[in-house]
Protein backbone atom coordinates (compact mmCIF):
# COMPACT_ATOMS: atom_id res chain seq x y z
CA UNK A 1 0.00 0.00 0.00
CA UNK A 2 1.19 3.66 -0.06
CA UNK A 3 2.27 3.67 3.40
CA UNK A 4 3.75 0.75 3.39
CA UNK A 5 5.97 1.94 0.12
CA UNK A 6 6.52 5.51 1.52
CA UNK A 7 8.26 3.61 4.30
CA UNK A 8 10.22 1.59 2.34
CA UNK A 9 11.30 4.39 0.10
CA UNK A 10 12.06 6.51 2.94
CA UNK A 11 14.18 3.64 4.49
CA UNK A 12 16.25 3.12 1.19
CA UNK A 13 17.03 6.77 1.44
CA UNK A 14 18.25 6.76 4.91
CA UNK A 15 20.51 3.35 3.81
CA UNK A 16 21.81 5.33 1.21
CA UNK A 17 22.53 8.69 3.35
CA UNK A 18 24.74 6.66 5.44
CA UNK A 19 26.98 5.46 3.01
CA UNK A 20 27.16 8.99 2.03
CA UNK A 21 26.13 9.24 -1.38
CA UNK A 22 23.33 11.54 -0.63
CA UNK A 23 25.71 13.97 1.16
CA UNK A 24 25.64 17.27 0.35
CA UNK A 25 27.76 18.98 -1.37
CA UNK A 26 29.16 22.51 0.13
CA UNK A 27 28.06 24.85 -2.75
CA UNK A 28 29.07 28.22 -0.87
CA UNK A 29 32.82 27.66 -2.78
CA UNK A 30 33.10 30.54 -5.38
CA UNK A 31 32.94 29.39 -8.94
CA UNK A 32 36.94 29.26 -9.93
CA UNK A 33 36.12 32.39 -12.92
CA UNK A 34 33.00 34.51 -13.34
CA UNK A 35 30.58 33.19 -15.64
CA UNK A 36 29.77 35.13 -19.05
CA UNK A 37 26.18 36.25 -20.37
CA UNK A 38 24.87 33.00 -22.34
CA UNK A 39 22.07 35.75 -24.03
CA UNK A 40 22.63 37.27 -27.27
CA UNK A 41 19.28 39.72 -27.32
CA UNK A 42 15.91 39.55 -26.34
CA UNK A 43 12.81 41.26 -28.00
CA UNK A 44 9.05 41.42 -26.88
CA UNK A 45 5.94 40.88 -29.16
CA UNK A 46 1.90 40.94 -27.89
CA UNK A 47 0.34 38.09 -29.81
CA UNK A 48 -3.38 39.17 -27.99
CA UNK A 49 -4.90 42.58 -27.36
CA UNK A 50 -6.75 42.73 -23.99
CA UNK A 51 -6.23 46.21 -23.37
CA UNK A 52 -9.27 48.71 -23.81
CA UNK A 53 -8.98 50.63 -27.02
CA UNK A 54 -9.77 54.55 -27.62
CA UNK A 55 -13.17 53.51 -27.16
CA UNK A 56 -12.44 52.42 -23.64
CA UNK A 57 -14.08 48.62 -24.68
CA UNK A 58 -11.89 45.76 -24.42
CA UNK A 59 -9.66 45.12 -28.01
CA UNK A 60 -9.96 41.13 -27.12
CA UNK A 61 -10.34 39.24 -23.94
CA UNK A 62 -7.67 39.20 -21.45
CA UNK A 63 -5.63 35.80 -21.22
CA UNK A 64 -3.72 34.34 -18.06
CA UNK A 65 -1.62 31.67 -17.31
CA UNK A 66 -0.78 31.65 -20.67
CA UNK A 67 2.08 28.50 -20.69
CA UNK A 68 3.45 26.78 -23.86
CA UNK A 69 5.00 23.78 -24.93
CA UNK A 70 6.04 22.44 -28.29
CA UNK A 71 5.12 19.26 -30.61
CA UNK A 72 7.32 18.04 -33.02
CA UNK A 73 5.97 17.79 -36.37
CA UNK A 74 4.60 14.45 -37.25
CA UNK A 75 6.53 15.34 -41.40
CA UNK A 76 10.25 13.96 -41.86
CA UNK A 77 11.10 17.01 -43.40
CA UNK A 78 13.39 18.67 -40.64
CA UNK A 79 12.50 22.42 -42.20
CA UNK A 80 9.31 22.02 -40.74
CA UNK A 81 9.18 23.75 -37.61
CA UNK A 82 7.25 22.47 -34.31
CA UNK A 83 3.97 23.36 -33.12
CA UNK A 84 3.33 25.41 -30.33
CA UNK A 85 0.43 24.41 -28.43
CA UNK A 86 -0.53 26.77 -25.74
CA UNK A 87 -3.16 26.66 -22.94
CA UNK A 88 -4.87 29.94 -21.19
CA UNK A 89 -7.90 31.34 -19.18
CA UNK A 90 -9.53 34.17 -19.36
CA UNK A 91 -8.94 36.23 -16.08
CA UNK A 92 -11.78 39.20 -15.15
CA UNK A 93 -11.00 39.41 -11.49
CA UNK A 94 -8.97 38.35 -8.86
CA UNK A 95 -8.02 34.49 -9.07
CA UNK A 96 -11.69 34.69 -11.17
CA UNK A 97 -11.02 32.26 -14.64
CA UNK A 98 -12.57 31.17 -17.51
CA UNK A 99 -12.55 27.92 -19.30
CA UNK A 100 -9.08 26.71 -20.15
CA UNK A 101 -8.46 27.50 -23.54
CA UNK A 102 -5.84 26.28 -26.52
CA UNK A 103 -4.18 27.90 -29.18
CA UNK A 104 -1.55 26.92 -31.32
CA UNK A 105 1.45 28.34 -33.43
CA UNK A 106 2.81 26.41 -36.69
CA UNK A 107 5.09 29.40 -38.07
CA UNK A 108 7.49 29.67 -34.43
CA UNK A 109 4.99 32.14 -32.72
CA UNK A 110 4.26 34.36 -35.50
CA UNK A 111 0.98 34.02 -36.15
CA UNK A 112 -1.60 31.95 -33.89
CA UNK A 113 -5.33 30.10 -33.92
CA UNK A 114 -8.23 31.58 -32.92
CA UNK A 115 -8.32 30.11 -29.17
CA UNK A 116 -10.84 27.67 -28.56
CA UNK A 117 -12.03 25.33 -25.45
CA UNK A 118 -10.10 22.34 -24.54
CA UNK A 119 -12.60 20.17 -23.71
CA UNK A 120 -13.99 18.97 -19.95
CA UNK A 121 -12.11 22.14 -18.98
CA UNK A 122 -15.10 24.29 -18.11
CA UNK A 123 -16.86 25.21 -15.26
CA UNK A 124 -19.13 22.32 -12.95
CA UNK A 125 -22.05 22.90 -11.09
CA UNK A 126 -21.51 20.62 -7.77
CA UNK A 127 -25.76 20.87 -7.63
CA UNK A 128 -25.49 21.63 -3.73
CA UNK A 129 -27.26 23.96 -1.42
CA UNK A 130 -24.80 27.20 -2.07
CA UNK A 131 -24.53 26.40 -5.88
CA UNK A 132 -20.94 25.95 -5.88
CA UNK A 133 -18.82 25.51 -8.70
CA UNK A 134 -15.76 23.70 -9.49
CA UNK A 135 -13.27 24.42 -12.51
CA UNK A 136 -9.56 24.14 -13.06
CA UNK A 137 -6.52 26.50 -13.32
CA UNK A 138 -2.93 27.32 -13.84
CA UNK A 139 -2.90 24.47 -16.66
CA UNK A 140 0.54 23.63 -17.73
CA UNK A 141 1.44 21.26 -20.76
CA UNK A 142 4.32 19.45 -21.59
CA UNK A 143 5.40 17.39 -24.39
CA UNK A 144 6.13 13.62 -23.20
CA UNK A 145 7.99 12.47 -25.75
CA UNK A 146 8.55 9.00 -24.76
CA UNK A 147 4.30 8.24 -25.47
CA UNK A 148 3.91 11.12 -28.37
CA UNK A 149 1.38 12.88 -26.03
CA UNK A 150 1.18 16.01 -24.49
CA UNK A 151 0.35 15.89 -20.44
CA UNK A 152 -1.23 19.24 -18.89
CA UNK A 153 -1.00 19.44 -14.74
CA UNK A 154 -3.09 22.32 -12.86
CA UNK A 155 -5.37 21.87 -10.19
CA UNK A 156 -8.83 22.75 -9.03
CA UNK A 157 -10.68 25.28 -7.67
CA UNK A 158 -13.98 26.75 -6.18
CA UNK A 159 -16.18 29.44 -6.86
CA UNK A 160 -19.31 30.67 -5.73
CA UNK A 161 -21.79 33.49 -6.28
CA UNK A 162 -19.54 34.83 -9.41
CA UNK A 163 -16.16 34.77 -6.81
CA UNK A 164 -13.69 32.76 -5.32
CA UNK A 165 -14.44 30.96 -2.18
CA UNK A 166 -12.15 31.69 0.66
CA UNK A 167 -11.13 29.48 2.39
CA UNK A 168 -10.75 27.22 -0.68
CA UNK A 169 -12.38 23.53 0.15
CA UNK A 170 -9.66 21.05 -0.17
CA UNK A 171 -7.79 20.65 -3.22
CA UNK A 172 -6.28 18.40 -5.85
CA UNK A 173 -3.40 18.51 -8.59
CA UNK A 174 -5.48 16.96 -12.06
CA UNK A 175 -4.38 16.04 -15.70
CA UNK A 176 -5.76 15.66 -18.38
CA UNK A 177 -3.53 14.45 -22.05
CA UNK A 178 -3.70 15.51 -25.61
CA UNK A 179 -3.13 12.48 -27.86
CA UNK A 180 -1.34 12.73 -30.90
CA UNK A 181 -4.46 12.71 -32.95
CA UNK A 182 -5.37 16.05 -31.33
CA UNK A 183 -7.92 14.57 -29.06
CA UNK A 184 -7.91 15.28 -25.10
CA UNK A 185 -8.33 12.71 -22.60
CA UNK A 186 -10.81 13.27 -19.75
CA UNK A 187 -9.77 14.89 -16.78
CA UNK A 188 -8.21 13.09 -14.03
CA UNK A 189 -6.96 13.39 -10.28
CA UNK A 190 -3.51 12.96 -9.54
CA UNK A 191 -3.76 10.26 -6.56
CA UNK A 192 -1.64 11.28 -3.78
CA UNK A 193 -2.42 9.14 -0.70
CA UNK A 194 -0.41 10.80 1.67
CA UNK A 195 -1.57 12.45 5.11
CA UNK A 196 0.65 15.81 4.28
CA UNK A 197 -1.72 16.26 1.72
CA UNK A 198 -4.61 16.06 3.40
CA UNK A 199 -5.71 19.68 2.45
CA UNK A 200 -3.97 20.60 -0.26
CA UNK A 201 -1.79 19.18 -2.86
CA UNK A 202 -0.94 20.99 -6.66
CA UNK A 203 1.27 20.66 -9.40
CA UNK A 204 0.29 24.47 -10.79
CA UNK A 205 1.92 26.85 -12.97
CA UNK A 206 5.28 24.21 -12.39
CA UNK A 207 8.15 23.02 -15.00
CA UNK A 208 8.33 19.50 -14.52
CA UNK A 209 11.02 17.17 -15.78
CA UNK A 210 10.71 13.78 -17.95
CA UNK A 211 13.10 11.51 -17.54
CA UNK A 212 14.76 9.36 -20.26
CA UNK A 213 12.52 6.20 -19.24
CA UNK A 214 9.14 8.06 -19.79
CA UNK A 215 8.65 8.92 -15.42
CA UNK A 216 7.82 12.26 -14.93
CA UNK A 217 9.07 14.58 -11.62
CA UNK A 218 6.52 16.36 -10.58
CA UNK A 219 7.02 19.29 -7.71
CA UNK A 220 3.97 19.64 -5.41
CA UNK A 221 3.40 22.24 -2.80
CA UNK A 222 1.03 19.98 -0.50
CA UNK A 223 -0.31 21.04 2.95
CA UNK A 224 -2.34 18.71 5.72
CA UNK A 225 -4.21 21.56 6.55
CA UNK A 226 -5.13 25.19 5.78
CA UNK A 227 -2.40 26.72 8.06
CA UNK A 228 0.62 26.34 5.79
CA UNK A 229 2.56 24.23 2.89
CA UNK A 230 5.46 22.58 1.97
CA UNK A 231 6.93 21.45 -0.80
CA UNK A 232 8.42 18.11 -2.02
CA UNK A 233 8.36 16.16 -5.63
CA UNK A 234 7.40 13.00 -6.65
CA UNK A 235 8.39 10.78 -9.37
CA UNK A 236 5.36 9.18 -11.34
CA UNK A 237 5.25 6.91 -14.28
CA UNK A 238 3.16 7.65 -17.34
CA UNK A 239 1.79 6.00 -20.40
CA UNK A 240 0.31 8.04 -22.18
CA UNK A 241 -2.88 8.23 -20.37
CA UNK A 242 -2.51 7.23 -16.60
CA UNK A 243 -0.19 8.98 -14.54
CA UNK A 244 0.99 7.23 -11.24
CA UNK A 245 3.12 8.04 -8.37
CA UNK A 246 5.99 6.20 -7.46
CA UNK A 247 7.88 7.63 -5.11
CA UNK A 248 7.48 10.41 -2.91
CA UNK A 249 10.63 12.59 -2.12
CA UNK A 250 11.70 14.32 1.01
CA UNK A 251 9.39 17.60 2.71
CA UNK A 252 11.08 21.14 2.42
CA UNK A 253 9.15 23.31 5.36
CA UNK A 254 8.92 27.55 5.40
CA UNK A 255 7.48 28.41 8.93
CA UNK A 256 6.45 31.60 7.48
CA UNK A 257 3.03 32.39 5.41
CA UNK A 258 1.70 30.26 3.75
CA UNK A 259 5.18 27.90 3.58
CA UNK A 260 6.89 27.01 0.61
CA UNK A 261 4.53 27.32 -2.83
CA UNK A 262 4.40 26.60 -6.77
CA UNK A 263 7.68 25.45 -6.75
CA UNK A 264 9.66 24.74 -10.23
CA UNK A 265 12.20 22.11 -11.38
CA UNK A 266 14.93 22.32 -13.92
CA UNK A 267 17.55 19.71 -14.91
CA UNK A 268 21.13 20.98 -15.68
CA UNK A 269 24.68 19.58 -15.80
CA UNK A 270 23.46 16.35 -14.18
CA UNK A 271 21.72 17.53 -11.36
CA UNK A 272 18.19 18.98 -10.49
CA UNK A 273 17.38 22.75 -9.34
CA UNK A 274 14.33 23.56 -7.59
CA UNK A 275 12.88 26.78 -6.63
CA UNK A 276 10.58 28.08 -4.76
CA UNK A 277 8.33 30.79 -3.89
CA UNK A 278 7.27 31.78 -0.29
CA UNK A 279 6.06 34.68 1.67
CA UNK A 280 8.96 36.11 3.87
CA UNK A 281 10.47 38.51 1.05
CA UNK A 282 12.57 36.00 -0.84
CA UNK A 283 12.26 33.22 -2.83
CA UNK A 284 14.10 29.62 -2.36
CA UNK A 285 16.65 27.39 -4.24
CA UNK A 286 18.42 23.76 -3.88
CA UNK A 287 19.89 21.06 -5.36
CA UNK A 288 20.18 17.32 -5.54
CA UNK A 289 20.89 14.49 -7.46
CA UNK A 290 17.78 12.88 -8.33
CA UNK A 291 15.59 14.86 -7.77
CA UNK A 292 13.90 13.45 -4.84
CA UNK A 293 16.24 14.34 -2.05
CA UNK A 294 17.27 18.32 -1.87
CA UNK A 295 19.67 20.38 -0.20
CA UNK A 296 18.61 22.88 2.61
CA UNK A 297 16.38 25.39 0.48
CA UNK A 298 18.64 28.95 0.83
CA UNK A 299 17.34 32.42 -0.19
CA UNK A 300 17.69 33.69 -3.83
CA UNK A 301 21.32 36.51 -3.20
CA UNK A 302 23.35 37.89 -6.35
CA UNK A 303 26.64 36.73 -6.56
CA UNK A 304 27.69 39.24 -3.93
CA UNK A 305 26.07 38.23 -1.23
CA UNK A 306 23.23 41.47 -1.85
CA UNK A 307 19.83 39.39 -0.96
CA UNK A 308 17.30 39.53 -3.64
CA UNK A 309 13.46 40.93 -2.52
CA UNK A 310 10.57 38.95 -3.17
CA UNK A 311 7.25 39.05 -2.57
CA UNK A 312 5.33 36.12 -2.49
CA UNK A 313 5.86 35.54 -6.69
CA UNK A 314 6.93 33.05 -8.70
CA UNK A 315 10.38 32.00 -10.22
CA UNK A 316 10.73 30.02 -13.67
CA UNK A 317 13.98 28.31 -14.64
CA UNK A 318 15.45 29.10 -18.16
CA UNK A 319 18.24 26.67 -19.45
CA UNK A 320 19.99 27.04 -22.23
CA UNK A 321 22.32 24.21 -23.46
CA UNK A 322 25.43 25.87 -21.96
CA UNK A 323 23.62 27.63 -18.81
CA UNK A 324 21.11 27.97 -16.24
CA UNK A 325 19.44 31.64 -15.41
CA UNK A 326 16.19 32.10 -13.68
CA UNK A 327 13.23 34.56 -14.43
CA UNK A 328 12.00 36.32 -11.80
CA UNK A 329 10.48 39.48 -10.17
CA UNK A 330 12.17 41.22 -7.62
CA UNK A 331 11.82 44.95 -5.84
CA UNK A 332 13.67 47.72 -7.31
CA UNK A 333 13.40 51.51 -6.86
CA UNK A 334 11.26 51.43 -10.24
CA UNK A 335 8.51 49.48 -8.59
CA UNK A 336 7.87 50.30 -5.05
CA UNK A 337 4.18 51.27 -5.95
CA UNK A 338 3.59 47.80 -7.81
CA UNK A 339 1.91 44.98 -5.58
CA UNK A 340 3.96 42.42 -5.34
CA UNK A 341 7.02 44.45 -7.54
CA UNK A 342 5.48 41.92 -10.02
CA UNK A 343 7.00 43.90 -13.04
CA UNK A 344 9.29 44.17 -14.55
CA UNK A 345 10.44 40.79 -15.66
CA UNK A 346 13.98 40.10 -15.22
CA UNK A 347 16.41 37.12 -16.24
CA UNK A 348 20.34 36.24 -14.94
CA UNK A 349 22.29 33.43 -14.99
CA UNK A 350 22.71 30.75 -12.20
CA UNK A 351 26.02 30.29 -11.00
CA UNK A 352 25.45 25.98 -10.38
CA UNK A 353 27.99 25.89 -7.95
CA UNK A 354 27.11 28.52 -5.45
CA UNK A 355 23.66 28.86 -6.00
CA UNK A 356 23.90 32.65 -6.52
CA UNK A 357 22.63 34.75 -9.36
CA UNK A 358 25.26 36.00 -11.76
CA UNK A 359 24.84 40.11 -11.22
CA UNK A 360 26.31 41.29 -14.16
CA UNK A 361 24.07 39.05 -16.13
CA UNK A 362 20.74 40.23 -15.23
CA UNK A 363 18.77 41.91 -17.73
CA UNK A 364 15.02 42.76 -17.97
CA UNK A 365 13.13 40.89 -20.52
CA UNK A 366 9.42 42.11 -20.23
CA UNK A 367 9.91 46.17 -19.08
CA UNK A 368 7.65 47.78 -16.99
CA UNK A 369 4.74 49.78 -18.42
CA UNK A 370 3.75 52.75 -16.50
CA UNK A 371 4.78 54.83 -13.38
CA UNK A 372 5.45 51.87 -11.17
CA UNK A 373 6.42 54.13 -7.95
CA UNK A 374 3.11 57.04 -8.39
CA UNK A 375 0.90 54.88 -10.33
CA UNK A 376 1.65 51.10 -9.48
CA UNK A 377 -2.05 49.80 -9.43
CA UNK A 378 -2.36 50.57 -13.41
CA UNK A 379 1.28 48.84 -13.82
CA UNK A 380 0.39 45.80 -15.60
CA UNK A 381 1.34 42.48 -13.54
CA UNK A 382 3.71 40.51 -14.92
CA UNK A 383 3.97 37.80 -12.17
CA UNK A 384 2.14 34.83 -13.72
CA UNK A 385 4.68 33.91 -16.45
CA UNK A 386 6.15 30.50 -17.99
CA UNK A 387 8.91 29.55 -19.92
CA UNK A 388 10.02 27.10 -22.72
CA UNK A 389 12.80 26.24 -25.12
CA UNK A 390 11.32 27.20 -28.43
CA UNK A 391 14.16 25.77 -30.54
CA UNK A 392 17.84 25.21 -30.46
CA UNK A 393 18.45 29.06 -30.61
CA UNK A 394 15.88 30.32 -29.12
CA UNK A 395 13.58 30.14 -25.33
CA UNK A 396 10.27 32.36 -24.95
CA UNK A 397 8.52 33.65 -22.17
CA UNK A 398 4.89 33.91 -22.06
CA UNK A 399 3.03 36.11 -20.33
CA UNK A 400 -0.45 37.54 -20.00
CA UNK A 401 -0.32 41.26 -18.32
CA UNK A 402 -3.24 42.79 -16.55
CA UNK A 403 -3.45 45.87 -14.29
CA UNK A 404 -5.54 45.67 -10.88
CA UNK A 405 -7.36 48.41 -11.99
CA UNK A 406 -9.24 46.78 -14.30
CA UNK A 407 -8.06 43.35 -15.00
CA UNK A 408 -7.55 44.32 -18.32
CA UNK A 409 -4.32 43.36 -20.60
CA UNK A 410 -2.37 42.28 -23.61
CA UNK A 411 -0.72 38.63 -24.07
CA UNK A 412 3.16 38.74 -24.75
CA UNK A 413 5.94 36.36 -25.96
CA UNK A 414 9.32 37.40 -25.47
CA UNK A 415 12.00 35.71 -26.91
CA UNK A 416 15.60 34.75 -25.43
CA UNK A 417 17.92 34.61 -28.51
CA UNK A 418 21.26 32.28 -27.43
CA UNK A 419 24.48 32.85 -27.88
CA UNK A 420 26.25 30.79 -30.41
CA UNK A 421 23.07 29.15 -31.57
CA UNK A 422 22.15 29.76 -35.57
CA UNK A 423 18.35 30.82 -36.04
CA UNK A 424 16.44 28.34 -38.09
Amino acid sequence: NTAASRRRFLQTCAAIAATGAFAKPNFAAPSPAPLDDLIASTSVEVIFRGTLGPDRKPQGKTWFSTRCCMVPNQSQDEKVPPTALMLMAEISGSDYFGPVMQTESADLGNSWSTPTPVPGLGRRELHDERKTQITVCDMVPEFHEKSGTVLAMGHDVYYRNGSLIHPQPPRKSVYLVRRADGSWSPLRNLEWNDPRGAFIYTCNCAQRINLPDGDVLVPLSVGANSDGRSALTVRCSFDGEQLTVRATGEELKMPKGRGFLEPSLAQFGGRYFLTLRAEDQHGYVCVGDDGLAWSEPTAWQFDDGTPIAMSTTQQRWLVGEHGLYLVYTRKDPTNTGVMRWRAPLYTARVDPQTLRLVRATERIVVPLAGDGVQGGKHVPHLGNFHVNRATAGESWITVGDYSVSNFRGDTRLARVAWSGVAKP
